[in-house]
């Protein structure tokens, strides 16, 4: 009774706010846009074309780019966020590949097609190619069989039938046995979706949108300027630079919204540092690990139906810890780019990668944890985890290797500007609910990656969501269609 009273006073806000807009003075901006990543770049863009150009961009860092992160590790630029891009042999152009090749940035081919030769042993020494490539043959008839079931639950867009990837692999008795197989299904799914197919809905990823309509090949950006560049690129278009950085003043940098109060004469953003905006709507594009935590309040009180939407999606973890050493010890050459360590605990510092291809003579690797295990690394020190992954390495490459000199960990769940690397769509999870996840409230509007119905997870998903939402801000203001 108290929920559903709640809601009523929720629903009569929400109705209030729509009819009883007026006009704020000229001095109030139409848009205030929360977030300068991706998203909220695209929705900033595709608002400057679209003739609005009175808007501010609150940013609560120092930068744009959001999870598209680079940092410099050991003289070299790697990427502590976002890294790959999809491109070439799919049906559809990715439009950031596409941005990719006008600036030239550089980008190299990942072959996984020999990782079964370079899958270790808990305890030394290397798997049959025979055997990894058999655990691997396993998974792909999983995914071929999934394809299909899946291809099948969405037949009847009306029917919200739906299981997770692991119920799938029981289905068809391909589930990972041994701790090879185990580590091949981690590589295979947890590596993308940061999350175990316990936890992942057949229905919404399998096949993945990503590599279905872009091709199967992937490209792994190393570039000086970073993959942040092609947020640069968007931004340079309609935002005034000054010697290399944004001197726009609608952009309003290390600005962390706390409250969004909503009232008949627009909306009001607060900031940690006191200040106060206002607008006539705001579009806001933090990731949903932001909007899961207590970081922003609303006024009023968003209704139970965005709560669930909001609190039921999935924002998994997903970490690259860059070690580097004071020389290599690992081979290097074709078909040698990356190493599997079989682990008997799931994505036990799995997931190896070297960047000899990237940057010769940096003696430069990286392993990749994921979700529980991304979370456990986040919580010790550096030191814990350098003293971990050595002994890894020295099951794989033997006692005589060198210690690490350097060692860098982003820690994404841990920062509370973003709580999370890239969502999931989780078992369950309906096409109604993710509507309500997408949905605005009043004349606060919602975009990023998980707003995406196909491409959650992607920068290309945050492009296109900021965009979509943009234009449907766009309608409320010129169209009155709110």
């Amino acid at each position: 009774m108290k929920i559903a009273s709640m809601e009523i006073l929720s629903f009569l806000s929400f109705i209030l706010l729509s009819i009883a807009y007026t006009s704020s003075s000229a001095a109030t901006p139409s848009v205030i846009i929360v977030g300068a990543g991706m998203s909220g770049i695209s929705a900033a863009k595709t608002l400057h074309d679209a003739g609005v150009r009175d808007f501010v961009i609150l940013e609560a860092t120092n930068r744009i780019g959001g999870r598209i992160k680079k940092t410099e590790f050991a003289g070299h630029t790697v990427e502590m966020g976002a890294n790959w891009l999809h491109g070439e042999g799919g049906p559809l152009k990715n439009p950031l590949y596409e941005m990719s090749k006008k600036i030239h940035l550089k980008k190299y081919f990942s072959d996984f097609s020999n990782v079964s030769l370079n899958a270790y042993k808990q305890e030394g020494g290397k798997y049959s190619a025979e055997e990894v490539d058999a655990a691997f043959t396993k998974v792909e008839e999983t995914e071929s069989f999934g394809a299909k079931f899946s291809k099948m639950l969405n037949a009847n867009k009306a029917n919200q039938d739906d299981m997770s990837i692991l119920d799938l692999e029981r289905l068809h008795k391909t589930d990972p046995k041994t701790n090879l197989e185990r580590m091949v299904d981690f590589f295979t799914f947890d590596g993308e979706q940061a999350e175990a197919p316990r936890v992942t809905s057949l229905r919404h990823v399998v096949p993945m949108a990503e590599s279905h309509d872009y091709g199967e090949n992937s490209y792994f950006v190393a570039d000086s300027r970073g993959f942040e560049s092609l947020v640069h690129l968007l931004a340079k278009q309609f935002l005034s630079y000054r010697r290399g950085s944004i001197n726009d003043p609608r952009v309003k940098f290390n600005q962390v919204v706390r409250e969004i109060k909503q009232s008949k004469s627009g909306v009001t953003v607060k900031t940690e540092d006191g200040k106060q905006y206002q607008a006539k709507t705001v579009i806001l594009s933090p990731s949903l690990g932001v909007l899961q935590s207590d970081l922003i309040s609303f006024t009023p009180k968003l209704p139970m139906w965005k709560r669930r939407a909001i609190s039921e999606f999935s924002i998994g973890i997903y970490t690259k810890i860059f070690l580097k050493f004071p020389k290599k010890f690992w081979p290097s050459n074709n078909g040698t780019e990356f190493f599997m360590y079989i682990h008997e605990r799931r994505g036990y510092y799995a997931i190896w990668q070297h960047l000899e291809n990237e940057y010769p003579g940096s003696n430069i690797m990286f392993v990749t944890v994921a979700d529980d295990e991304a979370i456990r690394v986040e919580q010790q020190s550096d030191e814990e985890t350098k003293a971990e992954a050595m002994e890894v390495l020295r099951k794989m490459f033997g006692n005589r290797i060198p210690d690490a000199t350097n060692i860098m960990i982003p820690r994404w769940k841990s920062d509370r500007f973003y709580r999370g690397c890239f969502t999931n769509w989780p078992v369950g999870y309906t096409q109604e609910r993710h509507d309500h996840l997408r949905a605005p409230f009043g004349r606060v509007y919602f975009t990023g990656e998980h707003t995406h119905p196909r491409l959650f997870g992607y920068a290309d998903g945050a492009f296109y969501a900021g965009g979509d939402t943009a234009r449907t801000v766009i309608n409320c203001l010129k169209k009155k269609t709110c």
